[in-house]
């Protein structure tokens, strides 16, 4: 295998039974990277393990659910051999609870930003030091255009991705010297299931706004990061790239 091969690394993906994750997952797994699947959803994560085991590969199902976030370290401290030494960190996983700000509850602030962004340094936090015993590691995050721009109606969203900015850039500096890197992904429009669900005369709109003039696909954002977990990105760290088609730009 030539360019940005992944054999003998183990990676774990949140947030890996659909959409983004579930592409970065599989283009991981094609790339020779042994997988941790990541999600609330068992029965999701169970037929892909085996999908990914049928073409050859190794991934392992491994339910989580970000939102009780102290669980998570023991959770992860489970992991049987030789899964138990990730590599390859991707924070993916994530959800919306949009409102305008007036109207937004605390309820809504407190839910997104704890599974966002709370699960997103728990699972860090418990998978770093392997990393920095084996000097080696890359960590990357998956934020959204909405962190850098805002996005109406969407505060609580927008500053759980801008917080996942922050805590990487910090990382970055603090993980340096034992050789592992800490990047972002920050996507625009993407067609999944929820894109998928606006009305067509809505979604004509948003693609006028993007310079390609096209949406992002999941195997836009999966080669991004086959990239940042590559030995070929080992000198890129605190890095946002930018996976939007020029929407941010």
């Amino acid at each position: 295998m030539t360019g940005f091969n992944l054999e003998g690394k183990t990676a774990l993906v949140t947030g890996a039974s659909q959409g983004i994750g579930e592409a970065i997952a599989r283009r991981l797994a094609l790339q020779g990277a042994r997988l941790v699947l990541a999600a609330r959803t068992a029965d999701k994560l169970e037929a892909m393990a085996a999908e990914i085991g049928e073409t050859g590969g190794e991934a392992l199902a491994w339910p989580l659910d970000l939102s009780r976030t102290g669980e998570i370290g023991d959770r992860l401290k489970e992991l049987p051999e030789p899964f138990n030494a990730v590599d390859i960190l991707v924070n993916n996983a994530g959800i919306t609870a949009d409102n305008i700000f007036i109207r937004m509850g605390q309820e809504e602030w407190d839910r997104v930003l704890n599974t966002n962004l709370s699960g997103a340094f728990a699972v860090t936090r418990a998978l770093a030091r392997g990393m920095m015993r084996r000097r080696w590691g890359r960590i990357i995050s998956v934020s959204s255009v909405v962190g850098m721009m805002g996005n109406a109606g969407q505060a609580n969203y927008a500053a759980a991705k801008a917080g996942l900015i922050g805590l990487s850039k910090s990382l970055a500096r603090e993980l340096a010297p034992r050789n592992i890197t800490v990047n972002v992904i920050a996507p625009g429009f993407v067609e999944t299931a929820m894109t998928d669900r606006i009305p067509e005369k809505q979604r004509d709109g948003l693609v006028e706004m993007i310079p390609l003039q096209r949406l992002g696909t999941v195997e836009d954002v999966a080669w991004a990061t086959a990239f940042l977990a590559s030995e070929e990105a080992g000198y890129v760290t605190g890095h946002v790239l930018n996976v939007s088609g020029g929407l941010y730009i």
